[in-house]
């Protein structure tokens, strides 16, 4: 139970929840877990985008896929898949 002590010392969520979510979560087949990650990174890249057009409204569709790169990029890749501005 030692491990128990230690699940929910950064939240304020009880132990017995936090282990009913941790079997819930075992339990979850994979491709479901795959399916909400993508999900999550869909919404991630939508809000990424909608910021970088809040910045610069005036931007083209091609300049914010652009900026949206070089916001998920590493430089390295960046300018490989971009060139140097």
């Amino acid at each position: 139970m030692a491990a128990n002590n230690k699940l929910n010392q950064l939240t304020d969520t009880d132990v017995e929840a936090e282990l009913v979510q941790i079997e819930i979560i075992r339990g979850t087949p994979i491709w479901k877990k795959f399916a909400q990650i993508t999900a999550l990174n869909n919404t991630c890249r939508l809000l990424a985008l909608a910021d970088i057009r809040r910045r610069n409204p005036a931007a083209s569709e091609v300049q914010l896929r652009r900026l949206l790169a070089a916001r998920l990029l590493p430089p390295r890749l960046f300018e490989e898949a971009y060139g140097k501005e």
